[in-house]
């Protein structure tokens, strides 16, 4: 049994603020209401995909019930975190109209 030697020569990995500055060129930038759609949109279709899943195994399909499971968690957590993030939202909006001009 080797211990290999550890190099300290590995890159160091990009901050989190050059990774975002990197991927979203200011040419590119998508307007909120496009960023807004698409999110609302991908918590539906996974909310879509579960109901199918769902629906496949009760009519006895060749459905795994762990997939099923896997892909109602999916959903459940995506539609969670739209939530968290609408509150979020609608708290900073409260906050900001709390604000003396």
């Amino acid at each position: 049994m080797a211990i290999s030697q550890v190099s300290i020569t590995q890159p160091v990995q990009p901050t989190l603020t050059q990774t975002v500055a990197q991927t979203i060129p200011s040419q590119n930038k998508e307007s909120f209401g496009t960023v807004l759609k698409n999110a609302i949109s991908a918590v539906n279709d996974s909310q879509v995909a579960s109901d199918n899943m769902t629906n496949k195994l009760v009519n006895g399909d060749n459905v795994e019930l762990h997939d099923v499971m896997i892909a109602a968690q999916k959903a459940n957590i995506t539609l969670n975190t739209a939530l968290q993030v609408r509150n979020k939202v609608v708290e900073a909006y409260q906050e900001i109209m709390r604000m003396t001009v």
